[in-house]
């Protein structure tokens, strides 16, 4: 198998079919496109998720904590702590660990959620730190999803491939030097400060958005193939509408990957029935935001690039993964 998210059929047919319900306070659990669990506890909602990342650059357990807390924030809930295993090679120094530790800590800090516990352990078999958070939380306030009865607005926030493009600055730093300015990659680096769903999360919830799905693997189209399998909808979206950086265009044909299919954490989708009303009131809080397309009662998930059109695949290896080959 391949680095990265498991495929669509392989998830399903040996992860999911496995998967039994045993306890009555679970309310929602493992599904295609769904990326937390739901458990009543209580009066309120307990909710879990669970990411990993396993890349060879300094800031991934930040982009890992990060990435769990996206989707407590997308999912509506109110993120309480998070528990760590770190599974670490042979060849790693006790002060790289250190410094892998201060950075997920001040991201917690950062983002004010506790790191509970976990499990660090070192072995032969991983040649790069591999780091799984698991966050937890509850919800705020009850939310059902049905698939939708008629046609919804999509909106993005932020822009394609952010995340992405830190990545791709630190690990292949030397070689973009060599094409672009200093100037250039110091702008592009600002990328790295944006990687928090958080805010317009919370103010999707309060306008009424319908349903919500953060990117991270599998970039854009990922999210959208799995935006349109959690909530039973075709899709149409306009590709020149969706926001991304020039930056961001000109590392990814330096580097000869699609920006479309690249880590693109710190950006959200959102379904709504008035994009543009949600899109103005996003900009009144200083968070960018588009309209890219809309849903539609039908299974296809349709991309339109001017006058040529291109059906959505299910999501296959992220892009990152063929740099680090």
């Amino acid at each position: 198998m391949k680095q990265g998210k498991l495929t669509e059929n392989c998830l399903k047919r040996s992860v999911l079919r496995k998967i039994g319900t045993y306890r009555e306070e679970m309310q929602k659990g493992a599904a295609l496109g769904q990326d937390c669990a739901f458990f009543s506890w209580k009066e309120e909602t307990l909710v879990t998720t669970t990411q990993t990342v396993a890349l060879p650059v300094k800031d991934a357990g930040r982009l890992a904590v990060y990435a769990a807390d996206n989707n407590l924030a997308a999912a509506g809930a109110q993120n309480v702590g998070i528990s760590l295993a770190l599974t670490l090679p042979e060849s790693l120094e006790e002060k790289e660990l250190q410094e892998l530790m201060q950075r997920i800590d001040d991201t917690c800090k950062e983002l004010s959620i506790q790191i509970s516990g976990g499990h660090t352990e070192i072995s032969s078999r991983v040649n790069t730190p591999v780091i799984s958070v698991t966050a937890f939380g509850y919800l705020e306030q009850k939310r059902v999803y049905e698939s939708p009865s008629k046609e919804y607005d999509i909106v993005m926030s932020k822009f394609a491939a952010v995340e992405g493009t830190a990545v791709l600055l630190e690990s292949e730093r030397e070689k973009l030097q060599k094409s672009y300015a200093q100037s250039f990659l110091l702008g592009a680096a600002e990328c790295a400060g944006h990687l928090s769903v958080r805010e317009e999360a919370a103010i999707a919830v309060k306008s009424g958005v319908y349903a919500m799905h953060d990117l991270h693997q599998g970039g854009v189209f990922g999210a959208l193939w799995e935006l349109s399998r959690q909530i039973g909808v075709g899709l149409h979206v306009d590709l020149k509408k969706i926001p991304i950086l020039q930056e961001t265009i000109e590392i990814c044909e330096c580097l000869e990957v699609n920006p479309y299919q690249l880590l693109s954490g710190g950006a959200l989708l959102m379904v709504t029935t008035d994009g543009e009303a949600l899109v103005r009131e996003l900009a009144e809080h200083g968070i960018p935001a588009a309209c890219i397309g809309t849903t539609n009662a039908g299974n296809d998930k349709i991309i339109c690039n001017e006058e040529e059109v291109r059906f959505l695949d299910k999501p296959g290896q992220d892009e990152i993964y063929r740099v680090f080959e």
